[in-house]
């Protein structure tokens, strides 16, 4: 598809005058990472993901028909609350970024109403379960304007939104395995939205774990969206790049074939390449902590000696995601409670597994 299959041209605006519509969306983890972008929104490199399932975003979009029809987006945000005057910036770039997809967006006035079951901005992808559940929204009112759209056109075209407020958002609509950017060896795959894992996956990652220890709940120093604009120009970009993508090959044939040792090597070299990309950009900056590293560390040797399958990943910051099969949860969820968690920030953490993706709750 392309992006003008994505316009809607025919619908009656008069179908949907007051009301509310609720997503409940996950967050994801990558296991081959993006980081580089191209506009709007186009990823440098193929990226694929797990779809969370505990790390959420409840989302509320409440939705007045104006009287007069105004050229301006209307909207107000809270979260967790609390009226967040600092977040309008982002959703208004989101909402310009969209109209010519959604062409009755200024046709209501809207209260968005948002929570997170995880700490905001500490890098668990709170951008991307944020931006699908309103992308989600959004597209539930579509669906009342346009009711003969089907399943399938919703959830590309909602990936598709999604995209344009936050790139990894477009993996959070969907579970379990989740693939965005053109890939030669993933049939269907896009730039312009996530799709489905096309492959059998094998039983080994069924039901796979995913502990994220909370080593720094704080905000990141540096923003994802800076962080993606420093690969321009950068030294290493490239060879990158052209990594990523060997590496999606390689975990392809991982997930279909079940090689846990071989799932480690490349999900280990992914979360440490991008923050190697972090600490040669210029201006550079480090977003791992101290604790960040002893837990790799005490990992490391945790494996060495039980010749278990653990390993780790990172995302734009200091919290360290612990990835394990299902068969061995007892084992490795009795060395995070030992060792572990006093690495945590006042010993956080958060069991969660592979998810479905989004649940819609309610419309009014």
């Amino acid at each position: 598809m392309t992006e003008s299959d994505f316009i809607l041209s025919n619908f009656d605006s008069t179908k949907a005058s007051n009301g509310s519509v609720t997503w409940k969306t996950p967050s994801n983890i990558a296991l081959v990472k993006y980081w580089g972008k191209q506009e709007p929104q186009i990823p440098e490199n193929t990226s694929i993901s797990f779809t969370l399932d505990a790390c959420f975003t409840i989302t509320t979009l409440e939705y007045v028909k104006k009287e007069n029809n105004t050229n301006n987006f209307s909207f107000d945000i809270y979260f967790e609350g609390e009226k967040k005057e600092d977040f309008k910036p982002k959703i208004q770039k989101f909402f310009e970024r969209i109209e010519q997809y959604i062409p009755f967006i200024k046709e209501f006035d809207f209260v968005i109403k948002s929570r997170n079951s995880f700490p905001h901005s500490s890098g668990i992808a709170s951008s991307a379960s944020g931006m699908s559940a309103l992308a989600l929204c959004i597209m539930s009112l579509e669906k009342e304007l346009n009711p003969t759209i089907s399943e399938e056109y919703f959830n590309k075209k909602t990936s598709f939104l999604a995209r344009l407020g936050s790139g990894s958002a477009c993996r959070s609509i969907e579970g379990e395995l989740i693939v965005w950017g053109k890939h030669d060896n993933i049939e269907g795959s896009s730039n312009l939205y996530g799709v489905k894992f096309p492959h059998k996956v094998h039983s080994n990652f069924k039901n796979y774990h995913d502990t994220i220890l909370l080593v720094d709940e704080g905000e990141k120093q540096v923003s994802s969206t800076v962080g993606h604009q420093l690969m321009y120009n950068h030294p290493f970009a490239k060879q990158r790049f052209e990594q990523a993508n060997e590496n999606i090959s390689k975990i392809s044939k991982v997930l279909q074939n079940g090689n846990l040792k071989e799932f480690v090597a490349v999900v280990e070299s992914e979360a440490l390449s991008l923050h190697a990309m972090m600490m040669t950009s210029n201006p550079y900056f480090i977003l791992m902590k101290p604790n960040t590293l002893k837990i790799i560390n005490k990992i490391w040797e945790f494996r060495a000696k039980t010749n278990s399958n653990i390993c780790f990943t990172l995302d734009a910051g200091a919290n360290v995601h612990i990835l394990f099969p299902e068969q061995e949860k007892e084992i490795v969820n009795n060395f995070i409670t030992k060792e572990l968690l006093k690495y945590c920030q006042e010993n956080h953490y958060i069991c969660d597994r592979i998810g479905n993706g989004a649940k819609w709750l309610s419309n009014n």
